[in-house]
This record gives C-alpha cells, structure tokens and sequence, in this order.
C-alpha cells in the first residue's frame, strides 16, 4: 500500500506542473461531448433493448415492470459512464501516456535507459484487446448484477483489471526489457491491480470521473518506473 499511495502522491505533485492540465483535460472533454451526444440520441433505445433482454426481461415476467424500467435507466447510464471512461481511457493510453510518460521519466527517472520497444501501433493494440475483454466481461457480468452489491463490486473489479492490463505495457515499453515487464508484472501484481481499483473508485464521481484515465496515466507512470529503478538497483538487467 505504501507504493500505491507514493504512486498517487507523486502524481498529484505532478499536476502542479505548468502545462500539463491541457493534456488531463483534453481526452475527458472530448469523451464527455461523444458520450453525452450518444445518450441524447440514443438512450432510450438502449434502456428498450435491456428490458428485452435477461436480467431485466425476468422482472417484466414477475410483473415488476417499473422495477425493471428503473433498472435498466440506470444500468443504461451506467453502461455510458463506463463506455465514456473507456473512451477517454483509450485516448489517455494511445495519445497522452507517451507525452507525460517522456517529460515525467526525464524529469523524475533520469537514469533509466531506455532499454525497450516503444510501438504506437503496440500500445494502440493492447489497448484496444483490454476495451475489447472489458466490453463482453461487462457484458457477461450483467445478470448477475441482481445479486446483492454484484451490481457495484464486478464493475470495480473489471476497471481494475482494465486499468492494470491497459497501463503497465504502455508505461513500460520503452524503458523495460521483456524480461523486466514480466518481472515487474510478477512481483507487482497485487500492487498494480489495487491501484487500478483505487483508480477505479475514483472513476464512479460522476463526470469528474472522466479525469480520471489521465490521472491513471500519472500514477502507473510513476508506480512501473520506480519499480523498475528498483529492480535495476538489485538485480542484472537483461538486454
């Protein structure tokens, strides 16, 4: 917990710096526009299709129509919440990560070498594989939102995952060896998915919400690096 909370402290430090706002700001503003255009057109569509469709349909057959309509507006807004933040998720990883990823490592990380494959069409990949296992573990998890807190813990645990799976490959690829990346994975594993939960949470504020992927950038940024300086502190680097 004390490498997750120097993670999160570090990037709040991080966004003091002149600049780097826009660069929060910009995939939130433009996920937000989409997001909101799409539910204005098509919300009503969507909250029609999951009364069709189980786990709402068994309520309409028990007579709990209402209860069904109330549940599938929200999970309705639920779904574009989460689609948003996948969104702006998708552009933080692909567009901004590497901006911040080479001012925060020259600035705070200078001695790391860079030592890996840096790939945009890579990077651009294992984020859209992550959207894309997100999207049917979402899918999949939905019945079984009638369970008691199933509703609110499985799409926690699947952003975790999400964020974990999204961010590690991309603040490594260009410092990390394969090697290292599957070290740094092994023995952070725990750690790297309770910051993808702790990011996760913070993710759930309405709106402000959207902010979130840039910060998520910050803080693996600062968690795979400082893992990585350590491990090159205490063992052979592999080339």
């Amino acid at each position: 917990m004390n490498k997750i909370f120097q993670a999160l402290v570090r990037s709040v430090a991080s966004l003091a710096k002149p600049g780097l706002w826009r660069y929060l700001l910009a995939p939130a503003a433009v996920s937000f526009l989409l997001w909101f255009a799409l539910a204005w057109w098509g919300l009503s569509m969507l909250v029609a299709w999951l009364i069709g469709h189980p786990p709402f349909a068994f309520l309409v057959t028990w007579g709990l129509v209402w209860l069904a309509h109330v549940l599938a507006y929200l999970g309705g807004w639920g779904a574009i919440l989460v689609f948003a933040y996948l969104t702006t998720t998708l552009i933080a990883a692909v567009f901004v990560l590497p901006w911040l990823l080479k001012k925060v490592a020259a600035r705070e990380y200078p001695e790391l070498a860079l030592m890996g494959q840096d790939s945009f069409i890579a990077a651009l990949w294992n984020s859209i594989v992550a959207t894309l296992i997100f999207a049917i573990g979402w899918l999949v998890s939905l019945p079984f939102w009638l369970l008691p807190f199933a509703g609110l813990l499985l799409p926690l645990l699947l952003l975790a995952w999400f964020n974990r799976k999204t961010f590690v490959f991309d603040c490594l690829a260009a410092h990390a060896t394969e090697t290292e990346m599957r070290e740094i994975r092994r023995r952070h594993a725990r750690p790297l998915f309770m910051l993808g939960l702790t990011l996760a949470l913070l993710a759930h504020v309405p709106v402000l919400g959207l902010l979130v992927p840039a910060l998520s950038a910050l803080a693996y940024i600062h968690y795979c690096l400082e893992a990585l300086r350590q491990l090159r502190g205490g063992a052979l680097v592999v080339l």
